[in-house]
């Protein structure tokens, strides 16, 4: 259940906080309100169904109906998200943007809302399976505390990351946004995580000392034959009927060893030893420290591989098809683009490269065994125990497990070649090389890419699709056009830029900047044919007008400069080099050009 939650929280982290809000929703409020009651009444209806319609009831039966109801759950926040806009109605959380992380936190309000309707539905058949009665509430409550630690080290590096972009330190702030800054701050954030965040999930999850007595005992005894220390309680989960334990930390201090009741109850003490060596060959074999590197690896793989795919995207095909056939932004589907790629990633690197990893750790850890009780009988009576209480599962296998059959068959093969265990701890050895040699190469190539060349390929066009996209939405924008224009310019592409400037100059015909602009193009472009001294004269004094900037002066000096009128030119730059003093050399500059050489002489300007 857990690591199933774990990507159920990270796909709809991911969809949520890398969606940006729109400047407008899809929809109105009213629609948006409507849409959103109905999504969230279908949910609701369709959950109450599925477990109203359990003909079988059993503990698998009940994770099953969790599993389908959760990745529903997932779908309807999508739509929630990337159709109605929900992040347009909560961005002004964010503290106009300063403060994201309430932003976020609110989305994952409205997730685990969904959730509280599924774990509603569900309350009379987890009460006819786990023989427990609970009101709405408190089942409801419960399961939130479950799942909590799942996210809280993400809302807990959010907060880290957000009040720190608050400080008044601007070094600081362009630090943290590098990749360095990135990665200082994931190492910070682990350390305060491996320290503190046992502690935390220990309270969350309202686990107990287990009381003196032969039990505690007992543990302590083996535990102090492996040379281990730890604090040992009793894990409430599910009622303490899962028959599960494990070690929880990695500083001994906060480190946890954590048995259910059900376990510490069907188990014979020899049995029990043999599921406590499983969790201390978690530790010796430093699996918790490896699932650590494993994240950071999924991290640092996608900081490497979004700017690139970014750009990639902005040059393809597909981008700009989508956007016609379904009408869509520019802006919009390449996010939606860059998003899915990015959580097919995800889900592909946690479903088939962590799941492995895990899957052979847990083979690592059945073998420790051998090493702690000379003999896998006792592990192996342990899982053929736990499978036929736990509804005879015992050929079930998931992408973080292999089957119990599967470990019961290794173990016996262990048993006669013990060989067979120094191989699988090369193979993990080797897989662990492999993978880091793969994770150095891709992210050295991904960085390797110039993406500024990529940038200046790629770019123009999807601005000039995106202005045809917002133009045709809103005709009258004149930011627009002259954002527009503005970026012609910029990339010295002349012919395009003085047309953008002239339909930005319909829309705001007295715009000083528009003028300006227009104006000082007709009387410097590279191509002569373009030039157009009369008409730039106008529209420099209608800039002049209104705007006595030292650049505006510098344009309407050169515009009557190329109409020959050279007294007033030199007397209008020599104002801006008044206004502007700290370009005093560049005025100088156009001052000797007006006084030794004529306007059409001029092939290119300062």
């Amino acid at each position: 259940m857990i690591y199933n939650n774990l990507i159920y929280f990270l796909v709809v982290i991911f969809l949520f906080s890398t969606q940006s809000a729109p400047e407008k929703p899809n929809f109105s409020p009213g629609m948006t309100l409507l849409f959103f009651l109905g999504l969230i009444l279908g949910y609701w209806a369709l959950s109450k169904k599925v477990c109203s319609g359990a003909v079988k009831e059993g503990v698998n039966r009940y994770f099953s109906q969790e599993k389908k109801l959760s990745l529903l759950a997932v779908a309807v926040f999508a739509i929630m998200t990337f159709v109605l806009d929900i992040k347009y109605y909560l961005h002004p959380l964010s503290l106009q943007g300063k403060f994201p992380v309430l932003e976020n936190l609110a989305g994952l309000v409205v997730f685990f809302c969904l959730l509280s309707i599924m774990w509603m539905n569900q309350k009379s058949m987890y009460e006819k399976v786990f023989g427990r009665h609970y009101v709405a509430g408190k089942y409801i409550f419960s399961n939130i505390t479950a799942n909590i630690p799942i996210v809280l080290p993400w809302l807990i590096l959010s907060l880290l990351f957000d009040s720190l972009q608050l400080l008044p330190l601007p070094g600081v702030n362009t630090f943290l946004a590098s990749t360095w800054g990135d990665l200082f701050l994931f190492l910070v954030f682990i350390c305060v995580l491996v320290v503190f965040f046992p502690v935390l999930v220990k309270r969350v999850w309202g686990c107990t000392p287990i009381p003196d007595g032969p039990l505690r005992e007992q543990v302590e005894g083996f535990l102090r034959q492996q040379n281990l220390h730890l604090d040992i309680l009793y894990w409430p989960l599910f009622e303490g009927q899962a028959l599960t334990a494990g070690i929880m930390g990695i500083v001994p201090p906060f480190r946890y060893l954590m048995i259910t009741p059900a376990l510490a109850k069907v188990l014979t003490p020899w049995e029990l030893e043999s599921v406590l060596a499983h969790e201390i060959g978690h530790v010796r074999k430093k699996h918790l420290l490896l699932y650590i590197g494993l994240f950071l690896g999924a991290s640092l793989l996608i900081n490497s591989l979004f700017e690139p795919l970014h750009y990639i995207l902005l040059g393809s095909e597909l981008l700009y098809t989508v956007c016609e056939w379904l009408n869509l932004s520019p802006a919009n589907t390449l996010l939606s683009l860059i998003t899915s790629m990015i959580l097919v990633f995800l889900v592909v690197y946690f479903r088939y490269v962590f799941g492995f990893f895990i899957r052979n750790f847990e083979r690592q850890a059945d073998t420790f065994v051998f090493q702690a009780q000379q003999t896998a009988a006792p592990l192996i009576a342990s899982f053929e125990k736990i499978a036929s209480l736990s509804g005879n599962n015992r050929d079930e296998k998931n992408w973080h497990h292999f089957g119990i059959g599967e470990r019961i068959d290794f173990l016996l093969r262990c048993e006669q070649d013990k060989k067979l265990i120094g191989r699988h701890d090369r193979k993990v050895g080797f897989s662990l090389l492999a993978y880091a040699c793969c994770m150095v190469l891709l992210i050295g190539g991904l960085h390797s890419i110039d993406t500024d060349q990529l940038r200046k390929g790629n770019e123009l066009r999807f601005y000039e699709e995106l202005y045809g996209y917002n133009m045709r939405k809103d005709p009258g924008n004149s930011r627009l056009a002259i954002e527009m224009a503005d970026l012609y310019m910029g990339r010295q592409l002349e012919k395009k830029a003085i047309a953008a400037y002239e339909r930005a100059l319909i829309l705001q015909p007295t715009n000083p900047h528009v003028n300006n602009n227009l104006a000082y193009l007709l009387l410097t472009a590279e191509n002569r044919e373009l030039r157009d001294a009369a008409r730039a004269l106008t529209l420099a004094r209608s800039a002049a007008l209104i705007d006595k900037s030292g650049f505006v002066l510098d344009t309407l000096a050169t515009a009557f400069w190329a109409n020959g009128l050279v007294e007033e030119a030199v007397f209008t730059e020599r104002k801006a080099m008044q206004v502007d003093g700290h370009n005093r050399n560049y005025y100088k500059t156009k001052l000797d050009l007006f006084l030794h050489k004529k306007w059409e002489e001029v092939e290119t300007f300062p």
